[in-house]
């Protein structure tokens, strides 16, 4: 009998225009034949609770919370994962039996696909750039995956020394704010440097985080969050000074995996995701 009533998932933002996870996971549900469709929907913040609200109504199984609305939707959540509470924002909301469940697949995300690329965080130190969001989430999951120390590099100092406040009250990491000047060099022993900040994305295609990269070393493995392009600027003059880089489309990718499994309960076609996303911005 066929059933003409699709399971409803998607994403509330201000804006959302841009935002291309609808794409990779159509791309899952239509490979492992579910009946399922993701919402690029724009949320002013004013309508938010009326839009959880909604999540409820339409029995939706869950639904991606981007900007401005990842901690603003924290009073409408039943319960918050370990993580999503340190971080204190959620990315995704899971709903299963007219609850709502936080979880912030940010971080998580990241982390998988550092691993996937052969780096282990155990026992390294990591330094990030910025200190928003997406920092926030990706210094709290490294702590919670055994990094030993988090520089934090920002140049507002007040974010920069309350998220390594964060790290050192709520995780086993020690960590430590570095204020952001002009030509910022990075600590020596950094094993893992990020780039977490929305610097060189498109179509700021030319711009790149304003550091020493002399002092970029074949020893460290270099990450960035941003995925269009992939091949930033950032990430390019790194491999010049011989480290390891890693793209933001991994991290993307895993994340929206990550929220495909949350959701239907079935294990994310991660190639074909990132196949989608790749397609996408050729």
């Amino acid at each position: 009998m066929k059933n003409y009533r699709a399971e409803l998932t998607g994403v509330f933002g201000d804006p959302v225009d841009d935002n291309p996870t609808g794409v990779v996971e159509e791309a899952a549900f239509a490979a492992k034949n579910l009946n399922y469709r993701y919402l690029t929907i724009k949320v002013l913040p004013e309508d938010l609770g009326k839009a959880m609200d909604s999540v409820k109504i339409f029995g939706m199984k869950g639904i991606n919370l981007t900007m401005p609305h990842k901690i603003k939707v924290l009073p409408y959540l039943d319960e918050l994962s370990p993580a999503a509470e340190i971080i204190g924002a959620v990315n995704t909301v899971i709903q299963k039996e007219g609850k709502q469940f936080g979880e912030n697949t940010d971080g998580k995300g990241f982390v998988t696909a550092l691993k996937n690329s052969g780096e282990t965080l155990d026992k390294k130190n990591v330094t990030i750039l910025g200190a928003g969001g997406a920092a926030r989430a990706i210094a709290v999951e490294c702590a919670l995956n055994g990094a030993a120390h988090i520089n934090i590099i920002n140049r507002s100092i007040e974010k920069g020394e309350k998220l390594a406040s964060l790290i050192q009250m709520k995780t086993d990491s020690s960590a430590k704010y570095l204020n952001w000047k002009n030509n910022m060099e990075i600590p020596s022993d950094t094993d893992i440097l990020i780039n977490a900040t929305s610097i060189g994305f498109s179509p700021n295609v030319t711009d790149k985080p304003d550091i020493d990269y002399t002092t970029i070393t074949p020893e460290m493995c270099v990450c960035d969050v941003i995925f269009n392009p992939a091949e930033t600027i950032f990430l390019k003059s790194a491999a010049e000074n011989g480290a390891k880089t890693i793209t933001g489309l991994g991290m993307l990718v895993q994340q929206a995996a990550l929220n495909f499994t949350l959701w239907t309960g079935v294990e994310a076609p991660v190639d074909v995701m990132e196949d989608a996303l790749k397609k996408e911005f050729e």
